[in-house]
């Protein structure tokens, strides 16, 4: 099935990805003794989230840490990493969900903490967790339609204040096991932030050229998930039928065009031990070939893909096959596979 939603890219490479990690941890078990009142009353048993969700420990930031801050690092990596001056930079977007503020963009601190020039487009891509593939299809679409040499997607999220909010929340004794649940999942996200620098292949031919992929949606199901600062609420059971009947469905689709059954690397939105292991089995992947990170780090949004891949970057060597994949509010999903 070809389209608008299924692309290839001519001469687009993926030339660095950088993280950066908070350095304050949060066990799940802190969470559990903060809500302890809640769970007693409610009878929840304890474990709850490393047990339902594999999610052990996450990241916040530190004092003197912020989500700007670390994805103006993470950027600044990427591009010594790539070799390639601010200076040079046709286009920067940022894909975060979090935001402090609805105006300006989150990009414009970005693009002023880099150092870009005035003639570097900048502008913010919201689209949940698939945020980060969204912004990096887009710059590759720029790149190779002519219009810029390089660009740097990147996305800090913050994970404090929902988390506070909803712990805060779930402690009213009007809170009954249903509303508990459908606000269980924010207690599995995690902070974190990524930067990935693109540019033309023919100019760096040791890039890891970005092949193509495909995006379909269920728009139907734009109610599962909803979130802001205050509380992200969520229908877990339906969410995951509608996410898993779109990947599959998207994935059967893909077959006629891209061959995705014997990659070398899945590099897959991490939510949780429960989406993964259904993935897993609904796609019949090699389970060997699909590294985790959620059991760290939470759900990093959309910061999760890249965090995963650059812990991967050790471990994949020239021509091997990488497919990042994943599922976003609302619901969309998108996959795109790469050539290390």
């Amino acid at each position: 099935m070809a389209g608008n939603a299924t692309t290839r890219f001519d001469n687009v490479s993926l030339l660095s990805v950088a993280s950066t990690l908070p350095g304050r941890v949060t066990t799940s078990d802190d969470i559990e003794s903060r809500l302890a009142v809640a769970l007693a009353r409610l009878r929840l048993p304890g474990g709850l989230l490393q047990r339902v969700a594999g999610v052990r420990e996450r990241r916040n930031w530190a004092a003197g840490e912020s989500s700007d801050t670390a994805t103006i690092g993470a950027g600044t990596r990427a591009l010594a990493e790539a070799g390639v001056d601010p200076s040079d930079v046709g286009l920067l977007i940022n894909t975060s969900v979090t935001r402090k503020h609805l105006e300006p963009s989150v990009a414009v601190r970005i693009h002023h903490g880099l150092g870009l020039p005035s003639s570097a487009i900048n502008f913010d891509v919201a689209n949940a967790c698939l945020g980060f593939v969204s912004g990096m299809s887009l710059a590759a679409s720029m790149i190779d339609s002519g219009q810029i040499r390089y660009a740097i997607v990147v996305n800090g999220e913050d994970a404090d204040e929902i988390q506070i909010n909803t712990i805060e929340r779930l402690l009213h004794p009007n809170v009954d096991r249903d509303a508990f649940m459908s606000e269980f999942a924010t207690l599995t996200l995690g902070s974190g932030a990524a930067a990935a620098v693109l540019g033309r292949s023919d100019d760096h031919p040791a890039g890891h050229h970005i092949i193509g992929g495909i995006t379909r949606a269920a728009t139907q199901f734009h109610d599962l998930c909803v979130g802001s600062v205050d509380g992200m609420f969520t229908d877990a059971k339906a969410l995951l039928k509608g996410g898993l009947d779109l990947v599959v469905s998207a994935w059967k689709e893909a077959g006629a065009e891209w061959n995705w059954s014997s990659m070398d690397r899945y590099i897959t939105h991490q939510v949780s031990s429960v989406h993964t292991n259904a993935i897993i089995k609904a796609a019949r992947l090699d389970r060997s070939r699909v590294p985790t990170t959620f059991a760290r780090f939470g759900n990093v949004g959309p910061a999760s893909i890249p965090i995963t891949l650059v812990e991967q970057q050790t471990t994949l060597n020239r021509g091997d096959r990488v497919l990042l994949m994943g599922v976003g509010s609302g619901l969309n999903t998108a996959m795109m596979e790469l050539a290390w």
